[in-house]
């Protein structure tokens, strides 16, 4: 069943209020936690937590039958190493029948544990474990069970399903809680930038890896003042559509501890022509829109903070949506390419709004809005990173509209088409 959208939609809000476990119900502000333009249902209920994590990567088979979820029977604290959540797929076809096939303990609130559909498989998944007192990387046949350990976690796989690149998840889950994890220390944690530890490439076919870049290379490339005061990390690895390069972000704390500085970089698979695209302090949010073309939020001394969209390898760089597209978001382009879908933090009362913009002719098109409780903690927030199904005819959420962390899926065939 489709729910519908405007009054009606409201009218569904109160009766899904209804059906909420007390303790989610009692956090919903009546007829304002959630309003949607398109028809949407929910894929998944309480009485307990589900989610995807981030927004680049598929969560959709090539089918578009099954979608990727993970599950937990908690949600507002940090995960502890002994948590476990479980993995599956909703059967879309099948009244959204919840399939589990594994379980991980190496997982964030953010992102998960990578979860993701292997490139260029039609049943095999992709997803970080924490095993023997190590992170590593297991790729599973959904169909047959069948299962392969690497011997390193990953981060993003390239278009190919061959390679992917990694980093050290224990470093990130102390210098960015939230986004790393938890429940094995990182061996250099008391060196702001080490010469052992950084991005490393893995063959998903050999399990064979190798550094390829490292702390103390990047930190020491354009140095300035700052760079000696904070502690350094990477983050936010992502390949290009046709995996040829991969874009991460060097990020280093202030001096004060409060905030830090960000750098953007592209290089090859193997750390080659390293290339930095922006260097002006802040970079958030980025995706590829094709082999040599990135989209990301950051700030520029000419037009400020914006989306921008930066030809790799070249000092190009065009704003996007400048009168329209005004606040950070989880950016992602259209299979089609014609779309951008993005999304916001919540505002000041506190709805996160979700919407799509067409570059072409600067068409604003909102999709809904979903209110998000405060916390105390920032990274039990549940961004609602809105994912695409493979043919570009609905796109999945995450959210806590309800109280409780849930996923929905919503029909933009109408507006695709149009």
């Amino acid at each position: 069943m489709m729910y519908p959208s405007g009054i009606a939609g409201r009218v569904v809000l109160l009766s899904m209020i209804a059906q909420l476990p007390a303790f989610a119900a009692e956090h919903v502000p009546p007829e304002t936690a959630m309003t949607v333009e398109v028809p949407m249902r929910a894929l998944t209920r309480g009485p307990k937590s589900h989610w995807f994590g981030y927004y680049d990567k598929y969560q959709f088979d090539p089918g578009n039958r099954y979608a990727l979820c993970m599950q937990v029977d908690f949600e507002n604290r940090a995960p502890t190493p002994e948590d476990e959540i479980v993995l599956g797929m909703i059967d879309l076809e099948d009244n959204d029948k919840w399939i589990p096939f594994a379980a991980s303990t190496a997982w964030c609130w953010q992102q998960g544990c990578m979860l993701q559909w292997l490139p260029g498989s039609d049943s095999e998944v992709i997803y970080n474990v924490r095993k023997d007192g190590r992170y590593m990387a297991v790729i599973q046949d959904v169909v047959t069970g069948e299962k392969r350990m690497l011997p390193r976690p990953v981060y993003t796989v390239s278009a190919d399903g061959k390679t992917a690149v990694g980093l050290n998840f224990a470093r990130v889950g102390q210098t960015r809680p939230g986004y790393g994890y938890n429940g094995i220390a990182d061996a250099g944690a008391e060196q702001l930038h080490p010469a052992d530890d950084g991005i490393y490439s893995l063959d998903l076919v050999t399990g064979e890896s190798s550094l390829i870049l490292t702390l103390e290379q990047i930190a020491s490339f354009r140095t300035d003042d700052t760079m000696e005061k904070g502690k350094h990390w990477f983050n936010h690895l992502l390949f290009n559509t046709d995996g040829t390069r991969f874009i991460f972000l060097h990020r280093w704390h202030r001096e004060s501890g409060k905030g830090w500085y960000t750098r953007g970089f592209t290089a090859q698979p193997d750390g080659a022509n390293l290339f930095c695209f922006n260097d002006h302090g802040m970079v958030s949010h980025f995706i590829w829109r094709d082999p040599k073309h990135i989209l990301a939020w950051s700030q520029e001394p000419d037009t400020g903070n914006r989306f921008h969209l930066y030809e790799d390898m070249t000092d190009t760089k065009n704003v996007i949506g400048e009168a329209l597209l005004q606040q950070d978001g989880h950016c992602t382009y259209s299979p089609c390419g014609q779309w951008i879908l993005t999304d916001t933090y919540p505002d000041r009362e506190r709805m996160q709004t979700l919407m799509l913009y067409r570059p072409a002719d600067n068409a604003l098109v909102p999709l809904g809005r979903f209110y998000q409780a405060p916390t105390d903690d920032i990274q039990l927030r549940c961004d609602l990173h809105p994912r695409w199904s493979r043919d570009g005819a609905f796109i999945c959420i995450d959210s806590k509209w309800s109280g409780q962390r849930q996923l929905y899926l919503l029909d933009v065939r109408d507006i695709i088409a149009s």
